[in-house]
């Protein structure tokens, strides 16, 4: 699987290496990740990943993806397809970046590009949601061309559907 490119972005799907790496919170060199990296949620969809290649093997390229910085390749968060899609060309979508990179639009160009991918690998339809009060997730979602299309007593949920898909 190769890497999502945007223009200040790397989005690079992770490894068993890598996810070994997260989890123990352990990086290759002190200049591999941003203060911060990797979060619980990073973590936890690190064990996610192992668990999944253990049972059900690779789910690339509908699985999780570290993103770094082009300018400095520092891992600065993530964005991940929580399963590959369903028989309906549906999923759900997951992201964040670490409190020191958040506020300069890179969770929604990272989104961007995973919408794009979607999009062009055949996905009708991607799902997100975030609790009430986090309005800069809402708007991360609506910035990348997600629309709001319900809530419960918990969170908003957010979707994007094409009807041209690529398949």
């Amino acid at each position: 699987m190769t890497d999502l490119v945007t223009e200040r972005l790397v989005l690079h799907p992770i490894s068993v290496d890598e996810a070994e790496r997260m989890v123990a919170g352990d990086p290759v060199s002190d200049a591999d990740w941003e203060s911060g990296f990797p979060t619980e949620d990073d973590v936890s969809v690190a064990e996610r990943l192992l668990e999944r290649r253990a049972t059900t093997g690779d789910p690339q390229p509908f699985g999780p993806y570290v993103i770094r910085r082009r300018s400095d390749h520092r891992a600065i968060g993530g964005v991940d397809f929580h399963t590959p899609p369903d028989e309906h060309g549906h999923v759900t979508i997951g992201y964040g970046v670490v409190p020191s990179a958040r506020g300069r639009g890179y969770a929604s160009e990272a989104l961007r590009a995973l919408l794009s991918f979607a999009r062009a690998n055949g996905v009708a339809t991607v799902k997100g949601d975030a609790d009430h009060d986090n309005i800069a997730s809402h708007h991360v979602m609506t910035a990348a061309g997600m629309r709001p299309v319900g809530e419960d007593e918990l969170v908003k949920y957010f979707a994007v559907s094409w009807t041209d898909t690529a398949e």
